[in-house]
């Protein structure tokens, strides 16, 4: 923000120590939080300050916001120049201004208040010397002296405003709508812009006449041949402004502001000082009143703060009554609560930034000044423990990396074609604005995507490991269903290169395996099932759902040629995600101690003929459910393939363990608990055994 010296001593009292000089508003401005970035000396004295605003103090883009801010901490008093009739009216005298003028605001979401006021017979010409002074002290050139007062003014108040040439505008109307697709506009800097539909505009009876909240129009600018002006003074929502402005390429003072906020309860004051300065600087005649559209008016803000609390925070022993006059200092009406031991606080229109408690105490350190707030030599820092979620996280990386695992982080965004590889069905894919990525729009459906673009560039770098590559990755993925319901998940994605179809399989489900019980402990109970494929990306019968204590949350697969073309890949390559909330709901495991057992097992390898169609897992399920007496564990050895086993036919062998706690057992005693599994398995899956 431009600001001058000697305007700033216009807008306040100099008091007994007179005005102050660029020296002193330096250091009073960088002390308050507003460093000078550069100082420019000026003709006459005078000299130019570049002060570093912060984004969220909009009402410090203008001269009275800073003045505000050198009188808080210097004592002075601001002063300032306001019309002798009332702002929100008019000057109460003369005809209406709704007789010659007409307002409809048809954007109320957009533009939460819209003003108008008519000046009449009004002598445009050259700016008189102390305006053009003051324009070109902050850089601006002068064009003529009505539409340099509301430079002025912006520069002043921080609030900018614009003046129409009145008679051209068509049905004498002003009409604040959504820009037509297409619709045309020429803006004063001659440069013409095509609006898409929504684009806020002000426009009259016909057709827009200018950019709301950026730029006016160069068909209704006000020219030497004006007679009669109208003075807009508005407020816009500002992602409407920014958007248009970043879209148009098309950045002003004005912009800039609204950007950061303005509001609407300062529109009637603004609006006032311009009709004001008009007629002392071109003549005329005001009417009377001033036309108003948009909502309510926000009202008031009130927030409480505790004395005790900010104390607690600035570390400094500040008396309450001290804080009570920091406020006020700032335009803040401030009261003391004695009752409660706090100041209870009424924020003004302009300090938009005051939302909670803590941005009262902020102020209260500013303006008390943090050079006076003690530094302590050392910071006594206690760390607490880690929390669970973050140590199973620890432990998932930790057991990833024992297995030969490399931790990757990807990229989010993929293109439109990859992430319907890996679209399940009935959902969509999630994408941004194609102009904000160009080429990958689209937020990835499976962290997979990410780990198979890392394989492809390990290929193209000839990388080799023993074992092949393995990476993981933990990160998001994000879906979209048919009712526009958007999701966003986190979960755990592994990639193993698979040259042997079923090898690759194995070593996944043995990773998968290991986790879970690291994660869960032997009571995890995991359960890996064959099923059909859930994307493209998925070969077909080379896929499994994985369950967690009965809850389904990811899969395990080998990837399909169109996966594998797609990312040219040379290798084959098997993969599985797991939702991370179902990993991290394993930890920490529940191990429970036992002494060894004092008597040994007995272990039983038994095969059964079932058909090809039948997963382990259907096996499993029904071993589980028998539950022989004395049956300690069992676990998968094998499957044989051949023609002793018949066409269409597999025999699975797997080793069931029994064990009597309190003698050693013998073997004819677990022969009637094996024929109990054997009968299960012919009834649920049509096993018999094997010979």
């Amino acid at each position: 923000m431009l600001i001058s010296v000697k305007w700033l001593n216009a807008l306040l009292n100099p008091g007994s120590t007179g005005p102050i000089s660029a020296d002193d508003a330096e250091r009073v401005l960088t002390f308050a939080g507003f460093p000078i970035e550069s100082r420019t000396p000026l003709e006459g004295g005078d000299e130019r300050l570049d002060v570093e605003v912060t984004s969220n103090r909009g009402d410090v883009l203008s001269h009275v916001g800073v003045a505000r801010e050198i009188a808080a901490a210097t004592g002075r008093e601001l002063k300032l120049a306001r019309p002798a009739w009332d702002p929100a009216r008019g000057p109460g005298s003369g005809d209406k201004v709704g007789a010659v003028a007409s307002l409809e605001n048809l954007a109320a979401r957009g533009c939460p208040r819209f003003t108008v006021r008519v000046v009449r017979n009004v002598k445009v010409g050259p700016s008189p010397a102390w305006l053009v002074s003051a324009l070109e002290s902050v850089g601006q050139r002068s064009i003529n002296n009505v539409v340099d007062i509301t430079n002025y003014v912006l520069f002043e108040l921080g609030h900018p405003t614009h003046v129409f040439d009145f008679d051209k505008l068509a049905g004498k109307r002003i009409v604040v709508r959504g820009a037509h697709e297409g619709e045309k506009l020429q803006t004063l800097d001659g440069k013409s812009h095509t609006l898409k539909a929504g684009e806020l505009v002000v426009a009259d009876a016909e057709r827009a006449q200018g950019l709301a909240g950026i730029m006016g129009g160069e068909e209704s600018s006000v020219t030497a041949q004006t007679k009669n002006v109208l003075i807009e003074a508005a407020t816009w929502d500002p992602p409407s402004v920014r958007r248009v402005a970043r879209r148009l390429q098309l950045r002003t003072d004005a912009s800039h502001r609204y950007e950061r906020y303005v509001d609407p309860r300062t529109t009637a004051e603004a609006s006032a000082r311009v009709a004001q300065l008009i007629l002392e600087v071109a003549g005329g005649e005001l009417m009377d009143g001033m036309l108003d559209e948009g909502p309510a008016l926000p009202e008031s803000r009130t927030v409480r703060m505790r004395a005790e609390r900010c104390r607690a925070l600035i570390g400094e022993p500040v008396a309450t009554d001290e804080m009570a006059r920091l406020l006020t200092a700032l335009e803040i009406d401030a009261h003391v609560d004695r009752a409660a031991d706090g100041v209870i606080c009424e924020i003004p229109p302009f300090r938009a930034d005051l939302l909670r408690e803590v941005d009262l105490i902020e102020e209260v350190a500013r303006t008390h000044g943090y050079a006076r707030i003690g530094v302590d030599e050392k910071m006594g820092v206690q760390i607490g423990p880690a929390q669970e979620n973050e140590r199973a996280l620890r432990v998932i990386g930790e057991t990833m990396a024992a297995m030969g695992f490399y931790e990757t982080i990807t990229f989010s965004f993929v293109t439109r074609d990859e992430a319907a590889l890996f679209l399940p069905q009935g959902m969509r894919i999630l994408s941004v604005d194609e102009a904000r990525r160009p080429g990958q729009p689209a937020l990835r459906p499976s962290v997979l995507a990410g780990l198979l673009r890392c394989r492809r560039v390990n290929q193209d770098a000839r990388v080799v490991a023993d074992g092949g590559v393995r990476l993981f990755e933990i990160g998001p993925g994000f879906q979209e269903d048919t009712k526009g319901q958007s999701a966003e998940f986190r979960a755990l994605a592994m990639l193993i290169d698979a040259p042997d179809a079923q090898e690759g399989l194995r070593r996944v489900r043995g990773a998968v395996e290991s986790l879970v019980v690291r994660l869960g402990g032997a009571a995890a109970r995991l359960h890996i099932e064959s099923c059909k494929p859930f994307t493209a990306a998925d070969r077909e019968g080379a896929t499994a759902s994985i369950t967690l204590n009965g809850q389904k949350c990811g899969a395990l697969r080998l990837f399909s040629d169109a996966a594998l073309k797609f990312y040219d890949l040379d290798v084959p390559v098997a993969g599985a995600e797991i939702e991370l909330n179902a990993l991290l709901s394993l930890w920490p495991a529940r191990v429970k101690a036992a002494a060894p057992p004092a008597f040994p097992a007995i272990e039983r390898d038994l095969s059964v003929i079932v058909d090809e169609a039948v997963a382990w897992a259907s096996i499993a399920r029904e071993v589980e459910r028998s539950s022989p007496a004395r049956m300690e564990g069992f676990a998968f050895v094998g499957v044989y393939r051949g023609k002793q086993v018949g066409e269409g036919k597999k025999s699975v062998t797997m080793r069931l363990r029994f064990r009597d706690e309190a003698r050693t057992l013998r073997h004819e005693e677990v022969d009637p608990q094996v024929a109990t599994v054997v009968e299960s398995l012919g009834r649920a899956v049509g096993a018999s055994l094997r010979k």
